[in-house]
């Protein structure tokens, strides 16, 4: 947890006690908009149905860091255009994703060159590794904006 978030939490703690069997607190996601690489998709580059998104490391390596709720089918439609297939070497080539946490079912997937860049909305949760923990939600495609790793 972040300095600033325990800083909050402790406020909040202060002003709304915890009191058992009473509803005083609300739940509330923080998101945040991002950009994030199209690494692969569920579906087809020319009909995806969802994005498995990565970001660069210090290294160079683009790394897995999540995935699109489902496309809406404008969304579909314009992503059509920019997505192609990955053509020679793929940095997720070999790997298998799952549909989601704790499950063991295997997403089929098309990798697609690491080129499109995608300004996403996330919920800051993530894992230990840098991964969002939540699907994230598509805003747009960034066209004029390359990946650079």
């Amino acid at each position: 947890m972040s300095p600033l978030v325990r800083a909050s939490h402790m406020r909040i703690s202060r002003l709304l006690p915890y009191r058992a069997g009473a509803r005083a607190w609300g739940k509330y996601k923080v998101r945040v908009t991002t950009e994030a690489i199209v690494g692969a998709v569920t579906g087809t580059p020319a009909a995806p149905r969802a994005l498995l998104l990565g970001r660069y490391d210090d290294m160079g390596r683009l790394r897995y860091t999540g995935r699109t709720v489902a496309l809406a089918r404008t969304a579909t439609a314009a992503l059509a255009d920019a997505l192609a297939p990955a053509v020679g070497e793929h940095p997720w080539a070999g790997r298998t994703f799952t549909a989601g946490w704790g499950s063991r079912d295997v997403l089929e997937v098309t990798l697609v060159d690491p080129q499109l860049v995608v300004e996403v909305a996330v919920d800051v949760a993530r894992d230990g590794v840098g991964r969002w923990r939540h699907p994230v939600r598509l805003h747009r495609a960034r066209p004029t904006s390359r990946s650079s790793g």
